[in-house]
């Protein structure tokens, strides 16, 4: 079997978020997978492909999984896109700095929503082109007024 090459995870961030695009896991490889999520800090996985590695032991490890799948190269459904707004919203108000891994198979496809920071990536934009924004994710500061806003 031919050993694919994946590119190497990418940390995106955005004033107090922090997203990990990667590719997925195998069993045989879950535990490599694991040490890289904690070295970047990550508390939950959005699987955006079919599962292909047991999520027990990356759960044990206090790393929490979401599976949205959807077709490689096609936008996800409303729903898993409202999800998505929602677990932001929620993930970085109640812990702002954390990390949140996306991943589909490869890390090219689905999971890359940032193509200029994925090299490789091949989804269209087409997808984004139309998309109409259907949430602001407003942060307070330190003098509890809300300044810091990112359309979703």
């Amino acid at each position: 079997m031919a050993r694919m090459n994946r590119p190497a995870p990418v940390e995106v961030r955005y004033k107090n978020m922090r997203f990990l695009i990667t590719h997925n896991s195998i069993n045989v490889t879950l535990n490599k997978f694991i040490k890289e999520l904690k070295k970047y800090g990550v508390t939950t996985i959005v699987r955006v492909c079919e599962g292909t590695y047991d999520t027990t032991l990356v759960e044990k490890e206090g790393i929490h999984v979401l599976n949205w799948p959807f077709d490689s190269g096609s936008p996800p459904s409303n729903q898993i896109v409202d999800d998505w707004l929602s677990l932001v919203k929620i993930k970085f108000r109640e812990e702002p700095g954390c990390c949140t891994a996306v991943h589909c198979v490869a890390g090219l496809g689905r999971a890359p929503f940032i193509r200029q920071k994925r090299h490789g990536a091949f989804n269209s934009k087409k997808h984004l082109e139309k998309y109409q924004p259907k949430m602001r994710l407003c942060f307070k500061d330190a003098n509890n007024h809300r300044n810091n806003c990112c359309i979703q």
